[in-house]
């Protein structure tokens, strides 16, 4: 059974993401037009990749609302403060739709078949790939290359949801511990400045 998210949520998680896009155009003072590309490909970058990599129908081009959200987020977003949007609720937000979308990614997959270990990858990519193409198109370090635990937490909400399909566990408890889990590794990252150790070994 393909997973399915109810409407509304899906839609919000996808504004959350598309905000972020928005707001870092916005960030570095470019046009609207960069503000609605950046909110789009923010807002469906990994899971338009993981549908082209399963082999799946791209899920926003036949869902009518999808893109027209992340346009009404852009716009939105090029009227306001920046300030009104920026700070730890955000974060927040955006760290429940990561560990959200990541379980959905490797759940979606599995369910069409993709083997345990590459529908994890799936998960992340879902979850984190629409960031990394929103920073490498604004030329800074992508959430790769900063020592936080972003793409972990991801990790790990989409390991768990693969684990709780091998060992047969009922989906919507494996599927909501998977999310929570993922959604409390970032929190603690936000709240307390967790981070993974840099590579450290010198030359001899």
């Amino acid at each position: 059974m393909i997973p399915i998210i109810p409407a509304p949520l899906d839609l919000l998680g996808t504004a959350v993401f598309a905000l972020t896009g928005a707001l870092l155009a916005a960030r570095l003072r470019q046009t609207f037009v960069t503000m609605a590309f950046f909110a789009l490909i923010t807002g469906v970058g990994g899971g338009s990749v993981r549908d082209l990599l399963i082999g799946a129908p791209v899920f926003w081009v036949r869902d009518p609302w999808v893109a027209p959200v992340c346009l009404t987020v852009a716009l939105v977003a090029w009227f306001t403060p920046r300030k009104w949007w920026e700070g730890q609720l955000l974060e927040w937000a955006d760290a429940a739709g990561l560990a959200a979308y990541a379980v959905l990614g490797t759940a979606k997959s599995l369910a069409l078949g993709v083997a345990p270990v590459p529908a994890v990858l799936m998960g992340i990519i879902t979850g984190c790939v629409g960031g990394i193409i929103r920073d490498v198109l604004a030329g800074r370090p992508s959430i790769l290359m900063r020592p936080e635990l972003y793409v972990t937490a991801a990790a790990l909400s989409a390991g768990l949801c693969a684990l709780g399909d091998l060992l047969d566990l009922p989906r919507e408890i494996a599927w909501s511990a998977a999310a929570l889990a993922g959604f409390a590794l970032r929190g603690a990252a936000i709240r307390f400045g967790i981070h993974l150790p840099a590579y450290q070994r010198t030359e001899d």
